[in-house]
């Protein structure tokens, strides 16, 4: 959780899921109370975002204009509050600061509010959505469904060879063994794919009004259900998305090759390609270790790479040390799902090297080097 301590907008704490879970559920597992208290001038921004996040928080599913008068009258009840407890000893102009500083607050929760009313509006009044669970209703095979309800990426490994890291507020279903000439799985939530290569056997991702298909390589799909916006980003091979049959019948499809994303709109059902990810300063700024690393090692020391993939997939690895402490090895790892990258460090490594997956938990047993 060091990322917190780069903090230095309000907009970092309300896009921090932990901030949003000790605020909204009082459940403060990463330690926010304590880190709060550390530091005067940190507690003063925490408890901003605290108030803009407490009044934001509106439960109907649809706003309107009594909804947001509401709710504004309720921020300004805190904010009343709060300067209520302003020292009156202080001088004049510390609280002519204080009441526009608020006045900014204000400002923006309202038009954060009309943000959202506006979205839910207008999202509503297009293309009927298409939720999670239609998917998995379509679907005549018996599916085996993964929730992640921590707040730390799961491995899911498919019986392909395949894998996916499935993030926090993410599930997947998929076939307990894939049957037939197609390969299906459906998303909801956000998920990084390594893709088994099968040419014979093509992979689809469903996820909201989108289908993504691949033979083999690795891509990212981010696809929430109350988020206006589906996103596939490739980090190697080729992609090609296009509309579910049921909201489109339109065979159109867009190819995506490495280092390319698309933004579906899904309130308009339309399509916007990123021919390149660093000019676009959301997608550039949500890239994970995993797209970023590199998994071509040249006479590199078996430890370090145990630590790339560590980082990569946010995993632990279990691996005799004191016997692997001499052995390096030259590979590339790259393109591979992660039961695959583990069995080609196993195979270079030799001497009856094997490894066992358990969660997000691997043990490596082995002999020593060849």
């Amino acid at each position: 959780m060091q990322k917190r301590n780069t903090y230095t907008e309000i907009e970092d704490f309300l896009s921090d899921d932990s901030f949003q879970a000790w605020i909204l559920s009082k459940v403060d597992e990463e330690g926010w109370e304590e880190w709060t208290l550390e530091n005067q001038q940190r507690a003063k921004l925490v408890e901003d975002a605290r108030l803009i996040l407490l009044a934001m928080k509106v439960p109907e599913s649809q706003l309107s204009a009594s909804d947001i008068h509401r709710a504004l009258q309720n921020t300004w009840i805190k904010i009343e509050n709060s300067q209520k407890k302003i020292d009156f000893s202080q001088g004049t102009k510390q609280r002519f600061v204080k009441k526009y500083f608020l006045s900014g607050v204000a400002a923006t929760l309202f038009f954060c509010l009309l943000s959202v009313w506006f979205y839910k509006s207008s999202f509503n009044e297009g293309h009927e959505i298409v939720t999670y669970k239609e998917l998995i209703d379509k679907n005549s095979e018996g599916l085996v469904e993964q929730t992640n309800n921590s707040n730390k990426p799961q491995i899911i490994t498919l019986s392909d060879g395949s894998s996916v890291l499935l993030q926090p507020n993410s599930k997947l279903s998929y076939p307990k063994i894939f049957t037939g000439n197609e390969r299906k799985v459906y998303l909801s939530g956000e998920g990084f794919f390594e893709i088994s290569k099968n040419p014979k056997k093509p992979f689809f991702v469903y996820a909201n009004e989108i289908v993504t298909k691949v033979v083999g390589t690795s891509f990212r799909v981010k696809a929430y259900s109350d988020q206006p916006d589906v996103e596939v980003l490739v980090r190697t091979g080729k992609v090609k998305v296009k509309s579910n049959e049921l909201v489109s019948s339109s065979d159109r499809e867009v190819v995506l090759l490495p280092n390319q994303a698309l933004r579906f709109v899904r309130h308009d059902l339309t399509f916007n390609k990123i021919t390149n990810i660093t000019e676009d300063e959301t997608l550039s700024g949500s890239v994970g270790n995993i797209e970023q690393l590199s998994f071509e090692f040249t006479d590199i020391p078996v430890s370090q790479i145990f630590e790339t993939i560590e980082q990569a997939y946010l995993i632990d690895i279990d691996y005799p040390h004191e016997k692997l402490k001499d052995c390096h090895l030259t590979t590339s790892l790259s393109d591979q799902p992660l039961t695959e990258k583990l069995k080609i460090v196993c195979r270079s490594i030799g001497n009856n090297t094997s490894f066992e997956m358990n969660g997000n938990q691997i043990i490596i047993t082995s002999e020593g080097c060849n």
